[in-house]
């Protein structure tokens, strides 16, 4: 896909109804022939939307305006550049527990749960958070996780979890401030309630910091996977992850996955993971497709804030 497609899409698609400023932003950046050629500099996978306006945030620029914007951006674009060349987009969106959170607590207790593209971890504590699917509330303490379902009943329970471990290529640490600031200029401007959301994950993460393991989903996986306890029920999963990762390393991770006991869920754009014959989706808006085992179960929002049962 073409640079400006993609920053077009990324506005239409994506931000639309969610984020009026990155909506206009990216709608703007599609139009722009001296930021596309600046952008086009870059390696395919540093392209991205949110990584260029999650690095702008980071240095201080503006985004509400999106001439002020592409001002400060060219203005600073070696600093710009060089922070992009250096970060991923590790969005540690801890909401997205509320659509894996069924399928979770339906799979054989306790778990052991594995995540691959972890980031801090943030989304390895379902068991510790509260959730508020319509007028069913769930769990407690914060942060409370609201999910709006259709063609489901909610879970009824909270899954245990027995050990938990992340894999990814450069791990966040949530008890470093620096990090912790990266982690908050990846959510978008207007969402100041997943702000307060990723403080108070952030809480229960530094609480009992997590096991997380630098390395490949590919090469590193089957031995991260092998230390998990006896007697729990091993469940790899990642959602929003493998659009970062080339077709020939999700095929040959799928392969390997299918060689791992326990289950796998994975919570991925149906382009980044295909499945046969999937209905249609509820809207024109980005959709991820929920699965266990290779089996699609629903359509989710990027960002858990609702989800579509057909499984």
């Amino acid at each position: 896909m073409a640079t400006a497609e993609s920053y077009a899409e990324f506005g239409t698609r994506e931000a639309h109804g969610v984020s009026p400023t990155y909506e206009c932003l990216s709608l703007a950046v599609s139009r722009d022939d001296e930021l596309l050629t600046l952008v086009e500099t870059l390696p395919p996978d540093k392209r991205q939307p949110n990584l260029l306006f999650g690095v702008v945030r980071l240095l201080g620029g503006p985004v509400h305006d999106p001439a002020a914007f592409r001002d400060f951006t060219v203005a600073n674009w070696p600093a710009v550049e060089t922070e992009l060349h250096a970060r991923a987009t590790q969005t540690n969106e801890p909401g997205r527990c509320a659509v894996l959170l069924p399928v979770l607590a339906a799979l054989p207790q306790p778990l052991a749960l594995l995540e691959v593209g972890a980031s801090a971890g943030l989304c390895l504590y379902p068991d510790r958070y509260a959730y508020r699917y319509g007028d069913h509330l769930l769990g407690a303490g914060a942060p409370v996780l609201t999910c709006a379902v259709t063609g489901m009943a909610p879970p009824s329970r909270l899954p245990e979890v027995a050990w938990r471990a992340g894999l990814d290529l450069n791990p966040l640490d949530i008890t470093d401030p620096v990090d912790v600031v990266w982690l908050d200029a990846l959510i978008w401007p207007e969402h100041e309630h997943r702000r307060a959301r990723l403080r108070a994950a952030a809480a229960v993460a530094t609480a009992e910091p997590p096991l997380l393991v630098r390395g490949d989903l590919v090469d590193d996986l089957p031995a991260l996977a092998a230390r998990a306890p006896a007697g729990a029920t091993l469940v790899v999963f990642h959602t929003s992850v493998l659009y970062q990762v080339p077709a020939p390393r999700r095929e040959a991770f799928a392969e390997v996955e299918g060689g791992l006991p326990g289950h796998w869920i994975s919570n991925e754009a149906p382009e980044a993971l295909t499945h046969d014959a999937l209905p249609e989706p509820p809207g024109e808006a980005l959709y991820n497709v929920l699965a266990l085992d290779g089996q699609p179960l629903a359509w989710t929002r990027p960002h858990g804030q609702a989800m579509t049962w057909f499984g």
